[in-house]
């Protein structure tokens, strides 16, 4: 069989498995079982791809995801996410655009801390939206920076989607987890400078605020109490990482660890509310665990049938520059996750990427950073955005998919241009990880 015909068998198949409405992890487990009776030889290619699907998830680069996830639930399902919140807009106080940059900033802290897109967009939106729209906030102005700072917690470490791109595709966990810091903090600095300006612009959208009179005290003590201790675990996180203290496997353990020891310390740990976070992060542990089975079968199968070969043997013929490759392969990522979810889309393209990468000497650290940014601007472009359907989850009935639609558009132009920023300059992502003690 030519190795067109094996990327016809696979592909293809794949993507009919898909059309019908099969989940992801299931329609790859399908066309894995084709692929290893046709290319492996029958029943023993089905027993390789068992021991290879062992092999996948027996892996200690991948003990940081259940770690990182632990640590948002745990800080979720306690209520020390909330306090931090009311710790931080009692800090922000008479500029323009108040209440949506308390969004930003607090999002952004706790994105620091939960590693879950999903987890802070939720989060935010039950702690603020209904005080947004309450204080005369346009909902777009209102729903539109909690949903683009939620999606910034996949850039920022502890963040699992990082670990499981970086796992699948042979990038340093670490690494990668650092390379996303610089373009995230740009993120949150573009973000905030568009709700100053529309708010200068359209005071309509953003209503003057009656300020409540209280002392310094009281506006700086709650941010001492909840904000600067919670923060110091990100400081061990990031902090050993770069100092080459810790592996990842052990930064995230000591993260837990220290979130687990803050909510006993704030008493805010119950074993109701520990039984809940380890719940949740079982579910989505187990999700994660059988996208990575799936998608590194289907890896080894592209390679034993040729196609991954034929593909990187097409493309060399066009004598193709990495910058030219980078460019086509964010293009592919950008349509692609406006139709499917982040991890599908690592699943999908990360066995045809790596090879094509690899033939042309791109840098898999930079490549690594343009799947985490363009994973984000797909959490928000319709019509399958995954936090656009959070937002409707946590908003009022009578805002519509339509206004939810407005409210991320001007966010999306401004990870898009940090994308591109990135594309064309990455020493963006690549000059903090060069800072780490190996």
């Amino acid at each position: 069989m030519t190795w067109l015909s094996s990327l016809i068998l696979l592909g293809g198949g794949l993507g009919a498995l898909l059309i019908t409405g099969i989940p992801v992890a299931l329609a790859f487990f399908g066309i894995n079982l084709v692929g290893a009776w046709v290319f492996l030889g029958g029943e023993p290619g089905l027993m390789q791809v068992v021991r290879n699907s062992v092999g996948s998830v027996a892996n200690y680069t991948l003990a940081p995801i259940p770690l990182f996830i632990l640590m948002g639930e745990v800080l979720l399902h306690t209520g020390l996410a909330f306090r931090a919140i009311d710790a931080i807009e009692r800090l922000i106080s008479r500029v323009p655009g108040r209440m949506p940059l308390v969004a930003v900033a607090g999002g952004t802290v706790f994105a620091a801390l939960s590693g879950s897109s999903i987890a802070n967009t939720a989060m935010l939106g039950k702690a603020l939206l209904p005080s947004l729209l309450g204080r005369g906030y346009h909902p777009t102005l209102a729903m539109g920076p909690i949903m683009a700072t939620g999606a910034i917690a996949m850039l920022i470490p502890p963040s699992a989607l990082a670990v499981l791109v970086g796992s699948l595709a042979g990038i340093s966990i670490a690494k990668l987890l650092i390379a996303g810091i610089v373009p995230a903090l740009m993120l949150s600095v573009l973000f905030a400078a568009y709700i100053i300006v529309r708010a200068i612009q359209r005071p309509q959208d953003a209503p003057a605020e009656q300020y409540a009179s209280i002392t310094f005290r009281e506006r700086i003590g709650p941010f001492l109490l909840y904000v600067v201790p919670l923060s110091g675990i990100v400081i061990v996180v990031v902090g050993s990482l770069i100092a080459g203290l810790a592996t990842p496997t052990e930064s995230a353990a000591l993260g837990a660890l220290a979130t687990m020891l803050a909510a006993m310390l704030y008493r805010s740990f119950t074993m109701a509310a520990m039984m809940r976070a380890l719940h949740e992060t079982a579910m989505t542990v187990v999700m994660i665990m059988f996208i990575i089975v799936a998608s590194s079968s289907f890896s080894q199968l592209l390679t034993f049938s040729g196609a991954s070969h034929g593909i990187v043997t097409v493309l060399q013929a066009f004598d193709p520059t990495p910058f030219k490759v980078m460019l086509g392969m964010m293009l592919i990522l950008l349509v692609l996750g406006c139709f499917v979810d982040q991890v599908s889309m690592a699943m999908i393209t990360i066995p045809i990427f790596l090879p094509v990468a690899a033939a042309v000497d791109i840098n898999l650290l930079w490549l690594g950073v343009i799947y985490l940014l363009a994973m984000e601007v797909s959490f928000l472009t319709p019509p399958f955005g995954l936090l656009l359907f959070v937002m409707k989850g946590v908003a009022p009935p009578h805002l519509s998919m339509k206004t939810i639609y407005y409210a991320a558009a001007p966010f999306v132009m401004l990870e898009l241009f940090v994308l591109a920023a990135v594309l064309l300059f990455p020493e963006l992502g690549l000059w903090l990880p060069s800072l780490m003690t190996e």
